[in-house]
């Protein structure tokens, strides 16, 4: 018996020394599957800089003589300050180069057209978020999602937004935000309101609701007019600039919440039938227990007033900025630059582990005719890394459920496969994927990452050999992308 387990343990040894061989081994370069951006620039290595000046300099003013309200100011300005700079350190954003020099074009001809309006060139931030959306920091920064640029058919829509979120640092909204906020939360009457609450005897906890909710609905409606006054500005802002504005973008852009409401064009099961992949009519319909219970309605929800929203309602937008709307052609994205970044959100939707969002996406790209061998690369990596989550009886937040406000019926039925699909069928999925040709168009980098889930999906593997096999990884492609994967396995 203990020759038996010296053999057996001197195989795995020698299984993992062959497996360090292959991810140590110089990376062959294949131009046509290049890096989408380099590990370093992801923020807490480009950002670092920043980062650090905005700890030091980042101050915040005395402007109350109460030294209550003073305090809760500089609490409220301290959070913020520490939600950036956490931000960066999570390495929530990115400096890649290509995209930062668009987005900068459009910034410099807004700013250099409004020197009145803008004493300074506001610092750009590039949020890897898959929402369409770009948001105002105050301190003169403003961020931009990856998902916009994905989402947007024009510069001219994207000029729309980053000249948005330009008005809000102009008109010192998220400062004067701040500064509401503090004074309201240290009135007399927000004290009173919530001693009385306290002192109650029945129903605190919905009193208590009840005036947050009437705090945010205020909030909120502040909110909306600070946006109107946004928008006017904005529009300013690009006539000046010789940007041309279409009312039409405010309506394209308040349906940035209904990507995966976008039905595919064919069955859920074709797609995996037609790669030779195994499926079961059933993975994908509701069953007597478990999560696909739940009853979902797929009937068109989004003529349903949303009261939850701080911007207003596209169409209201749409209406006041109507008579405001230039007649012109619009100045489309490069392909080159949308192909980007639409990989980079799939891949970011991959690592932040909702792998149900990351395979619809790629499903819709499919539809599109899209043939690139990346998105078949991706899909191993999904199915791979469910299995490792099932291993990890984590399978359940892998899928990251979504609820059915959101999502089409393939979608519903995309989650129910992805729960229901026993572990030896995605075992047999890994496996068939592994096989496929489309490996020998991967680059290096991509091939290693088959390697790094063979030690991390092997039962067999000890804690210390996945961590071994995933530092391994890194020294061998330190420019990768692909590290921000292989990093969750390595203790910090």
């Amino acid at each position: 018996m203990r020759f038996i387990r010296r053999r057996h343990q001197l195989l795995l040894f020698c299984n993992f020394l062959f497996i360090l061989f292959f991810l140590l081994r110089p990376p062959a370069v294949n131009a046509q599957n290049a890096n989408l951006y380099s590990y370093q620039e992801l923020s807490h290595f480009s950002l670092s800089k920043l980062n650090d000046s905005l700890k030091k300099n980042w101050k915040c003013p005395d402007l109350y003589k109460e030294k209550e309200t003073q305090k809760k100011f500089k609490e409220l300005w301290d959070a913020r300050t520490e939600f950036i700079t956490n931000a960066i350190d999570n390495k929530n954003y990115i400096l890649e180069k290509e995209i930062y020099s668009y987005l900068d074009q459009i910034i410099t001809q807004i700013v250099n057209s409004n020197s009145k309006l803008i004493s300074a060139k506001p610092i750009l931030l590039i949020d890897r978020s898959a929402s369409a959306n770009a948001y105002s920091i105050g301190g003169n920064i403003i961020a931009v999602n990856l998902g916009l640029i994905s989402f947007a058919e024009s510069r001219d829509e994207i000029a729309l937004v980053i000249a948005h979120e330009l008005s809000h640092n102009i008109l010192n909204h998220a400062e004067n935000s701040i500064k509401e906020k503090a004074e309201w939360l240290t009135s007399a009457e927000y004290k009173k309101t919530l001693n009385a609450v306290l002192d109650s005897k029945y129903e605190r906890y919905t009193r208590l609701k009840k005036v947050f909710e009437g705090y945010s609905f205020n909030r909120t409606k502040h909110s909306r007019y600070h946006e109107g006054d946004a928008d006017s500005l904005a529009v300013v802002l690009l006539k000046n600039s010789k940007i041309p504005f279409d009312a039409k973008h405010f309506l394209r852009l308040d349906s940035t919440d209904i990507q995966y409401k976008v039905s595919l064009k064919s069955s859920i099961k074709n797609y995996f039938v037609e790669n030779n992949l195994p499926f079961e009519d059933w993975w994908t319909q509701k069953r007597s227990k478990g999560l696909s219970t739940k009853s979902y309605n797929f009937k068109d929800t989004t003529a349903i007033a949303d009261s939850l929203k701080t911007h207003p309602d596209g169409k209201e937008r749409y209406l006041k900025t109507l008579s405001l709307s230039d007649n012109f052609k619009k100045t489309p994205i490069q392909n080159g630059l949308k192909e980007k970044v639409n990989k980079m959100v799939i891949w970011n939707i991959f690592d932040n582990k909702s792998l149900t969002a990351c395979l619809y996406r790629i499903l819709l790209e499919k539809d599109k005719g899209n043939t690139d061998k990346w998105y078949d690369f991706m899909v191993y990596n999904i199915f791979a890394g469910l299995l490792y989550a099932d291993n990890n009886l984590s399978r359940f937040n892998a899928i990251d459920i979504k609820s059915k406000e959101y999502i089409s019926r393939e979608y519903y039925e995309l989650q129910n496969m992805l729960e229901q699909m026993s572990k030896e069928n995605l075992d047999q999925y890994c496996k068939n994927l592994t096989a496929k040709n489309f490996w020998q168009d991967m680059s290096s980098d991509a091939k290693a990452m088959k390697t790094l889930f063979h030690v991390l999906n092997d039962n067999q593997s000890s804690e210390k050999s996945k961590e071994l096999a995933a530092k391994a990884y890194v020294s061998a492609n330190t420019n990768s992308m692909y590290c921000e994967f292989a990093d969750h396995f390595v203790k910090k």
